[in-house]
């Protein structure tokens, strides 16, 4: 087996050895402690699990410079924007602890025995319970709130599923940090033994999904990394759930209106938005609509400063740094597509790249541009009139996110816009820029194929629903129940009888 190196990506040198990968018998060690600890973790309660998150949440605080210094040194990402993601990442425990207090999220229903018109009718209780042991694949540009301590770990343990996480090999340093931190924590709280695992290694993630005792699959990464995880699923004798994230261009359109309004104020924060994290954001606007004419030339004009003469960007490993300067070389070749500002050339050791922005008529866009390319690169499309706008649009793939900035003068676009790329988008925003996620109760992160492959969302705290599944009971007696479908109020809302009942105090 070989050894897990960590590398630091501002110089591409190895910096030390964190582990070996995880071989054959030891996944199969891991993924049995986790089937295991699934019926005592369950049993543990909402009330239990909160508290195992939120003491996840205050180790993983207690050790923050520890954790920002070596994620910055493997991810070159910086302390500013990795102190943001821890706070970021403690915060969505603590959200889903409070998911759990307040327990709607099991969709208790409860109707009693009695007539109907059908008939008469037995007593039936259903609610959501815990899928079983997930296999978490931590994604490379978010090595905290997408990797092991991630949004798909936090959802997964406050559902009652145990978590066995594949270490991304981009930050293997951070990765095994982290989970030693979070092991700890969850040992001293009580969880059960298996609630936690980590593996290492591309071997151990295929073993890993093909396990018997894995019951779901959380991934966040390329889309290619997905196919190939389907069909490691889909060769197993019973495949299970595979919840991906995957692939996302995120068009922005602008319109006229917008454009003569406020087109430095637009130009800025599109750049911005693009080059923000060296483009490595699966919300990144990959490509923007920009109508023709002064207010527009000003708009892509003020966009170019966030390219033109910047240093290289640092990418997040060498396997991103070669798939960007492979994608650059294709756009900068493909006919109808012109270069309108570069970064400076990159250059010495390190996985840097120069930023890119490029330009293209919408009415003969290439299909070049309607791909994601992971880095700090972009296509602004130009557009003469609506018709020519709606008729790229409707050439686009699903997307995570689409965005219309509009003005006060403003008529029927932004909707027919938003008719337009409504049905291929799971978030729709208006006068913003997409790379911000908030992690609330009414955020969804998905969308339609190529961005994921599931109507669930990775972020915020419908999330939770990804790993639970419906189960009802029949004339059960009431010690045989769950305590949230027993008579007593367990204060939680619930649906009795085809009424929503709130619990004890009205929350």
């Amino acid at each position: 087996m070989s050894d897990v190196v960590s590398i630091d990506p501002r110089s591409g040198e190895v910096v030390e050895v964190v582990a070996v990968e995880t071989g054959p018998a030891e996944v199969d060690r891991l993924a049995q402690a986790a089937a295991a600890a699934a019926q005592p973790l369950d049993a543990l309660g909402r009330a239990a699990r909160g508290a195992l998150l939120r003491a996840l949440a205050d180790a993983l605080e207690d050790r923050r410079a520890d954790i920002v210094g070596v994620a910055d040194r493997e991810t070159a990402l910086g302390t500013t924007r990795l102190n943001g993601e821890l706070t970021r990442t403690t915060y969505q425990f603590r959200l889903f602890a409070d998911v759990l207090d307040e327990g709607s999220y099991v969709e208790a229903a409860i109707d009693h025995a009695g007539d109907s018109p059908m008939g008469p009718r037995p007593d039936l209780r259903r609610m959501l319970v815990p899928m079983g042991p997930v296999a978490v694949f931590g994604a490379s540009n978010f090595p905290l709130a997408f990797s092991v301590p991630g949004g798909d770990t936090a959802s997964a343990l406050a559902a009652g599923c145990p978590v066995v996480v594949k270490a991304h090999g981009a930050h293997p340093a951070t990765s095994q940090l982290v989970f030693d931190v979070m092991s700890a924590a969850a040992t001293a709280v009580g969880a059960p033994e298996g609630t936690l695992a980590i593996v290492h290694g591309v071997d151990a993630g295929a073993r890993l999904v093909q396990h018997p005792a894995i019951r779901a699959v959380g991934f966040t990464g390329s889309l290619t990394g997905g196919r190939a995880i389907v069909e490691l699923i889909e060769a197993r004798p019973d495949p299970v759930p595979f919840y991906g994230e995957l692939s996302s261009l995120n068009p922005v359109v602008v319109t006229p209106a917008a454009a003569a309004e406020r087109a430095a104020e637009i130009g800025r924060g599109l750049g911005a938005s693009v080059t923000l994290g060296a483009g490595q954001f699966c919300t990144k606007p990959g490509l923007s609509f920009v109508p023709t004419g002064p207010a527009g030339d000003s708009l892509v004009a003020e966009m170019a400063g966030s390219f033109a003469g910047v240093d290289p960007h640092v990418l997040l490993s060498e396997r991103i740094a070669l798939a960007y300067a492979e994608g650059i070389e294709q756009l900068t070749s493909t006919p109808g597509l012109t270069t309108v500002a570069r970064g400076d050339a990159a250059s010495g050791s390190g996985y840097v790249a120069a930023p890119l922005l490029l330009s293209a008529a919408a009415g003969s866009l290439p299909r070049a541009a309607h791909e994601e390319l992971f880095g700090p690169v972009a296509v602004v499309a130009r557009y003469t009139d609506e018709t020519e706008l709606l008729t790229a649009l409707a050439e686009l793939p699903a997307s995570l996110t689409m965005t219309v900035h509009t003005g006060d003068e403003d008529d029927e676009l932004p909707a027919a816009v938003t008719r337009a790329l409504g049905d291929r988008s799971g978030r729709i925003l208006f006068n913003g820029y997409p790379t911000g996620v908030a992690v609330t109760w009414a955020q969804h992160h998905g969308g339609p194929w190529p961005s994921t492959n599931t109507a669930h969302t990775s972020v915020g705290t419908s999330a939770i629903r990804r790993f639970l599944r419906p189960v009802a009971w029949q004339s059960a007696p009431q010690s045989l129940l769950p305590p949230e479908l027993r008579e007593a109020d367990p204060g939680i809302p619930r649906r009795i009888d085809g009424v929503l009942v709130l619990p004890a105090g009205g929350r």
